[in-house]
């Protein structure tokens, strides 16, 4: 064999490796624009914030997009964790943490998104204010609240900026249940239910404390809720992602979707209940729209 031809078979002998090695490192780095992203929702309007507003810009982008609905808040955590899904959209910063935590999973928000607030319903009671609403309440009235320590706390906080009950100065806010409730001047009763049940605990309490994904599930208008929460920035729902993925080119394509004007579009527009959501601190400032 001459030495020109050693010297040909040898540089194709390093094209190969060159392009066998990039190829693996597309793999890796998640930057091939033919992934599937499969997004985990729970009951409610994230599955079409993403199908109306995130999904049609990703797939621009070249990714692909599937929506799977759970029916509770455990598992789309627990199928992130366990890579059967590569994001969720579900649950907001307090909750991600909590749960997180609790089940020794590394996941992390991504960003924010416009989110639909808790609110207190009643299909027995009307009240065009909060001092008509006590008025008509009785000792004995059942207020369901939902079962999981965030949310339980996060509706006994509506209840106490509402005046209807009081929290143990000792008890951490955040992490309150109602056996940490100290004045109860109504005398209402308290009874947890699983947060995907709470539309249907309607017919047989007084009040229920509903989370805003739900209560549009299962077709109650956000305006009709008797009391109403003002959302923190920790409250707001999230874009959770395996915390090993943060810097692979999907994640960020997904930061890049919710910032776009596209987004912002959907989401003010007419056709849609998103409007009537709580805005992220950012979008507001970003895109000059207050909450209502």
């Amino acid at each position: 064999m001459t030495k020109s031809r050693k010297i040909i078979i040898a540089a194709i002998s390093l094209i190969v490796v060159i392009l066998i090695a990039g190829g693996a490192w597309l793999q890796v780095s998640g930057s091939s624009k033919n992934e599937t992203l499969v997004f985990g929702v729970a009951p409610g309007p994230y599955g079409d914030m993403i199908r109306k507003a995130i999904q049609p810009e990703l797939e621009k982008k070249g990714y692909k997009v599937e929506i799977k609905e759970f029916t509770d808040y455990v598992q789309p955590d627990l199928a992130l964790g366990n890579k059967e899904i590569t994001a969720n959209l579900f649950q907001h910063e307090r909750y991600l943490k909590k749960f997180s935590a609790d089940h020794s999973l590394e996941l992390s928000s991504i960003t924010n998104v416009p989110t639909a607030a808790l609110g207190v319903y009643s299909k027995t009671l009307t009240a065009g204010s909060l001092e008509e609403l006590k008025s008509k309440l009785k000792p004995g009235d059942i207020v369901s609240v939902p079962n999981d320590p965030t949310n339980q706390a996060r509706a006994l906080q509506v209840l106490v900026k509402s005046g209807l009950i009081t929290i143990k100065n000792e008890i951490d806010p955040t992490k309150a249940s109602e056996k940490d409730i100290d004045q109860n001047p109504y005398g209402l009763v308290f009874q947890p239910v699983e947060a995907a049940q709470l539309p249907r605990s309607l017919d047989s309490v007084t009040l229920s404390a509903i989370n805003g994904n739900y209560a549009i599930a299962a077709g109650i208008p956000l305006g009709t809720a008797v009391i109403k929460e003002e959302l923190s920035e920790d409250l707001k729902n999230v874009i959770a992602i395996r915390t090993e993925d943060k810097d692979k080119d999907f994640a960020k394509a997904i930061v890049e979707v919710v910032n776009s004007e596209a987004f912002k579009n959907e989401i003010e527009s007419d056709q849609h209940e998103f409007k009537d959501f709580q805005r992220p601190q950012w979008y507001s400032e970003k895109w000059n729209i207050a909450n209502k």
